[in-house]
């Protein structure tokens, strides 16, 4: 009898144990970057969902599975897509792997303007645009990036991003998308004019064919509404899209209010309900990009929305007439960024409605 008591209390030390283990295994926090987000019942799109989360909110994560996280709800835990989600590590231990303890040693760009932050998450600033070929060093892995370096640069990729295009999973989202771009204005329609003379018509046609260049290496079809400084009416700009039976329709444009130059930010508008989740998460990707003024993503009644059949937006990437913008706004690395948050938020759309 006293040996089965001794026994039983080992196994719930045993127990107790293993439960304070499994608590230091879970204590990672994930911060979700989709507005709109479901909670499944478990690991695939297959489950049924049980809730919603927002931008900016943090669980505490129980486990990952096959591209899926578990987080723990007031009353029980559900599971979100890996790709809306960055896990702050929170253990004692470091993830970190030091170069000599990697299995990887280099690295190659695969596709043209790759982001490197200078930490290892979505949250951490973008420091360069990498170009498809480049090699870089690697010199540590975190979770799921790579520290790279070349040269004097040094800064963080994400893992996938760097695989080879067949294994990236990343951006398979575009494939057989197609997406039309409305480079706002055009032609004889200047749009707005900056205090340096520049057209709204020239830096949203600049804007436009970059977003097209990232999109194509994604493997989208992608269509501009207008090749060159033409004037195109609105209503075709529309018609086009409806009739090409695109999957995005996305306006470029700029603004202006010279009486108060001192107004900076960015804008986005849909028109009706059902585009509203579309218009969240290229929004939320320019903020992220950019870290500019965030002026919100809002109904509005513009014809190139409210005649569209198609999923469409209306950004107003920034405002020429504030000195700052102006300046900015005609470099090529602040176009990058806003190219680079307008696909992120795009992509993370199209996974959300498969």
């Amino acid at each position: 009898m006293y040996i089965r008591k001794i026994i039983l209390l080992l196994f719930t030390a045993f127990i107790f144990l293993c439960a304070l283990g499994t608590e230091q295994a879970y204590a990672n926090e994930g911060v979700i970057e989709g507005s709109n987000l479901n909670i499944r019942s478990g690991p695939g799109t297959e489950y049924e969902s049980i809730g919603q989360a927002e931008t900016g909110e943090t669980y505490q994560v129980v486990q990952q599975a096959d591209g899926w996280v578990e987080i723990e709800l007031e009353k029980e835990t559900g599971w979100v897509s890996a790709e809306f989600i960055t896990i702050n590590e929170t253990a004692s231990t470091d993830s970190t792997v030091p170069l000599e303890d990697s299995d990887i040693s280099s690295i190659t760009i695969q596709y043209d303007n790759t982001q490197l932050r200078d930490g290892p998450s979505t949250e951490h600033a973008i420091v360069h645009f990498a170009e498809k070929g480049t090699e870089y060093e690697v010199v540590s892995t975190s979770g799921e990036w790579y520290e790279i370096r070349n040269g004097e640069l040094t800064g963080f990729v994400l893992k996938e991003l760097v695989e080879t295009a067949e294994n990236n999973s990343t951006y398979k989202g575009f494939k057989n998308k197609t997406i039309v771009i409305d480079a706002g204005h055009g032609g004889r329609d200047v749009g707005a004019v900056s205090d340096t003379d520049a057209y709204e018509k020239d830096i949203t046609y600049v804007t436009a064919k970059e977003l097209e260049k990232q999109l194509q290496y994604l493997g989208a079809d992608v269509l501009l509404t207008r090749e060159q400084d033409e004037f195109v009416s609105l209503t075709s700009r529309v018609t086009y899209s409806n009739l090409v039976d695109s999957d995005a329709f996305i306006s470029l444009h700029y603004n202006s209010v010279p009486e108060l130059p001192e107004v900076t930010g960015i804008e986005t508008f849909y028109y009706s309900k059902q585009n509203e989740k579309m218009a969240n998460y290229i929004h939320n990707g320019i903020i992220s990009a950019t870290d500019e003024t965030d002026r919100g993503s809002h109904e509005g009644d513009l014809l190139v929305l409210r005649l569209n059949l198609k999923p469409s937006v209306l950004i107003e990437l920034g405002f020429m007439s504030n000195p700052e913008s102006d300046v900015l706004l005609q470099t090529n690395a602040y176009q990058k960024k806003l190219v680079s948050g307008i696909v992120d938020g795009l992509n993370k759309y199209f996974h959300s409605v498969e």
